[in-house]
């Protein structure tokens, strides 16, 4: 059978319910999905347990469902494929493209931040270990695309981040390696999400080359900040959305989005709201500056102090 022209996805982690501005992300990459008659599959990203509540999950389903997004096929919880990451860093170790290294949070900030490769040639260690792939000095190191939203954007990675972790010393594995191999597991053809991850693309394209994985396209969407300019965040407990007013928030979701709903839909049934969207999703209308201000009585009307 073949695959379907467009795969998208939405990847929350359980560390918190959705806020508002996770919603805007889960919203434009399941209208874009669904405006190319597209699949918008699941992926839960919880292999950091010391940061994430498993009752997080079912929430975060919940709120999805709610607002009308529902996703395709089954849903992958990144939890049960930590062998096949293991899988994956054994074989780019067996190919020269990745090695073992001690070197601490200190060392590495004493050295600006940039790591230099020390443990490259190194075989035996003190304490824990991570897992670092090599980045060479070369061409394949100026990574350049073209962000659907943002436009050109280009990264010397070599330069910029250096070897970068595949595996924690903690023994967790990275957000990247677990979501480049999980793109090419669910064939994965399109990204939308918020620009706090534009400058890691870089990385996860250059480990796409490494794994001979296909290439992907991204959309990156402004940040929601309030009115102190804090990013909203699970970490800082931005308030979770209202289920009860669904129908509000993915109205305003799309105004955020520069999708300009009508007025007349502003509480409208849902299923009303989504299926203009859907019709009228439009990427190249998506804002374009780094962070969209969501003012106090905004927030407090489609959020909820807590779940």
């Amino acid at each position: 059978m073949s695959l379907p022209q467009y795969i998208g996805r939405f990847a929350p982690s359980p560390s918190g319910p959705l806020h508002f501005g996770s919603l805007v992300c889960a919203l434009a990459s399941y209208l874009d999905a669904k405006k190319y008659n597209g699949s918008w599959l699941l992926r839960v990203e919880d292999l950091d347990p010391p940061r994430e509540d498993p009752r997080y999950a079912s929430i975060i389903l919940k709120q999805l469902d709610m607002h009308g997004l529902h996703w395709d096929g089954e849903i992958l919880y990144q939890s049960n494929r930590t062998a096949h990451y293991q899988d994956i860093i054994e074989h780019l170790k067996k190919n020269n493209l990745a090695y073992d290294c001690d070197c601490n949070r200190k060392r590495i900030k004493k050295i600006g931040g940039v790591y230099d490769g020390q443990c490259r040639k190194k075989t035996k260690f003190r304490g824990d270990v991570s897992t670092r792939l090599i980045i060479t000095k070369s061409d394949e190191a100026r990574i350049s695309f073209k962000d659907r939203v943002l436009g050109d954007f280009n990264q010397d990675i070599y330069n910029c981040v250096g070897d970068f972790i595949l595996k924690r010393r903690d023994g967790f594995f990275s957000y990247q390696l677990a979501s480049v191999v999980d793109d090419e597991l669910q064939q994965i053809t399109h990204i939308v999400r918020g620009n706090d991850l534009l400058h890691a693309t870089p990385r996860q394209k250059y480990l796409q080359t490494c794994l001979r994985y296909r290439s992907v396209q991204y959309a990156h969407l402004p940040l929601m900040v309030n009115n102190d300019n804090q990013k909203l965040s699970k970490q800082g407990n931005a308030p979770a959305v209202n289920n009860e007013n669904a129908n509000k928030t993915i109205w305003y979701a799309l105004k955020i989005l520069n999708q300009k709903p009508p007025s007349y839909l502003f509480g409208a049934p849902l299923n009303q709201i989504l299926s203009w969207a859907v019709k009228k999703w439009d990427m190249s209308l998506a804002p374009k500056q780094n962070q969209c201000l969501l003012k106090a009585r905004t927030l407090e009307m489609f959020s909820e102090g807590a779940l």
